[in-house]
């Protein structure tokens, strides 16, 4: 048997095929969208992925304001911050948050999910959230995608 027959293919910067996606958030639940665009960003739908290396794809997340929560989580489910000196703690509710800015539900939820190193704020650098409809990535000529389509 030929042991040069078969080879593994690792992607890297300059074989990586980025492409640009839009993500419609428009009655998605937010933790289920989350993931599936982590996966998207990271790259694990991709038959080349690689662990080590931004191979994912750039989305565009539009109709952030028009995201669901299930169950008790606008009111119940919290987001810590702590300002650095003694007693700094803060929180929001989600329903605060979204209030004062519904992408950053959406960003907050994807960056969870992505590595917590040098390559995941590399990654994070990948999304692009808007509240509304309209987006200014027009120019890269993104793709739609569906997220029911993906596993």
């Amino acid at each position: 048997m030929n042991t040069l027959s078969y080879k593994t293919a690792s992607a890297n910067k300059e074989t990586a095929n980025k492409e640009w996606l839009v993500v419609d958030a428009d009655g998605q639940t937010l933790g289920r969208l989350a993931s599936k665009v982590a996966m998207l960003i990271r790259g694990k739908y991709k038959t080349n992925f690689t662990p080590h290396v931004d191979c994912g794809d750039n989305v565009v997340v539009i109709n952030a304001e028009k995201i669901n929560l299930t169950g008790n989580k606008w009111t119940d489910k919290s987001y810590i911050r702590h300002t650095g000196y003694p007693g700094g703690q803060r929180s929001l509710t989600a329903s605060e948050m979204f209030d004062k800015d519904p992408t950053r539900l959406v960003e907050k939820a994807v960056k969870g999910m992505l590595p917590k190193n040098k390559l995941g704020s590399a990654l994070f650098r990948n999304l692009y959230v808007y509240a509304g409809a309209e987006h200014k990535q027009e120019a890269q000529n993104p793709k739609a995608i569906n997220l029911n389509d993906l596993r």
